[in-house]
């Protein structure tokens, strides 16, 4: 005959699942994302929407677009912004995206 006899080999040792030194490479996967990508993103979320809740009839803003102009009426979900001299638009408020401080428009304006 060709075929040997085969014999089952005892097992090493009990494999019962995953150890914690298993689980160790994963748990540092989890806390390295939580600190480089998961905290960050929800503390700028935090700080956008405490400026969000901060805007006042006078405020310098950015839009999402880029636009600059002057907050001339704060609603629940828009506001008005003038870009230039009689010159308005309505956006949401979502859409700001920074406050400036006082004065950046005439500045701006000269350059």
């Amino acid at each position: 005959m060709l075929i040997g006899t085969a014999y089952a080999q005892a097992a090493g040792g009990a494999q019962g699942g995953m150890d914690l030194v298993g689980l160790m490479p994963l748990i540092l996967l989890f806390v390295l994302l939580y600190f480089l990508m998961i905290r960050p993103q929800a503390k700028r979320a935090k700080e956008h929407r405490a400026m969000l809740a901060a805007l006042q009839k006078g405020d310098e803003v950015v839009t999402g677009g880029g636009t600059l102009g002057k907050i001339s009426n704060v609603g629940e979900q828009f506001v008005t912004v003038e870009i230039a001299p009689s010159v308005e638009i309505k956006v949401q408020k979502t859409s700001v995206q920074t406050l400036l401080p006082k004065g950046t428009l005439k500045s701006a304006g000269n350059s």
